[in-house]
């Protein structure tokens, strides 16, 4: 049995302690996740709430055998780039796992250095060169994450869009399968389903 199996029911029912709302993904995707009064132009709440995202990803999303980590190996979360919401997300894993695999973040400076993660947050700091971070990850199995609003028609995998206080999803099924990763219909429903742009 693979790995990250979307149907299992642990997955589905599981709510993050961390999430201060204790908010499930389903009930966030459903409802579009509301962001609280402004903080800025990314405030503290909108982050925590990405990061909770990222993290029930690994409940939605099957790797192929040859991506899963070993027996009792980290499954790893990657942030690429300088973002403020690597230290959310830090935050966010500490004591959590997926079945018996802790999971871990894993900081990167360079698409050079990415290595052994499931998952990969790419942050704004490298929506200029996004073209060359997604060439370096071709033919590798890795999700790729991000927050820009045009990533994933740019070939990202999920995008999380903020509009009108509220997160939702944007994602590219054809570059998913590309990357022989396997979304489950239920992340899909309430998202916006987008291809890569010609050029």
């Amino acid at each position: 049995m693979a790995l990250l199996r979307p149907m299992a029911a642990e997955g589905l029912q599981r709510r993050w302690r961390w999430a201060g709302a204790g908010l499930a993904l389903a009930g966030l995707l459903l409802a579009g996740a509301s962001i609280g009064r402004a903080q800025g132009a990314a405030g503290v709440e909108e982050y925590r709430i990405k990061a909770v995202f990222v993290l029930n990803f690994v409940h939605f999303v099957q790797w192929p055998p040859r991506a899963e980590p070993a027996s009792a190996a980290p499954l790893v979360i990657g942030v690429l780039g300088s973002d403020p919401e690597a230290p959310y997300l830090e935050e966010a894993v500490r004591g959590e796992s997926f079945g018996t695999h802790p999971l871990v973040v894993q900081r990167y400076r360079r698409i050079e250095d990415v290595d052994g993660c499931q998952i990969l947050f790419i942050g704004r700091s490298e929506a200029g060169d996004l073209r060359r971070v997604l060439a370096g990850l071709k033919d590798r199995s890795i999700l790729t994450v991000g927050d820009d609003d045009r990533f994933s028609e740019r070939g990202g995998m999920i995008a999380l869009v903020t509009a009108n206080k509220k997160i939702r999803l944007k994602i590219n099924v054809g570059a998913a399968q590309a990357a022989d990763l396997r979304i489950d219909a239920r992340l899909l429903r309430p998202a916006q389903i987008v291809s890569t742009e010609a050029g």
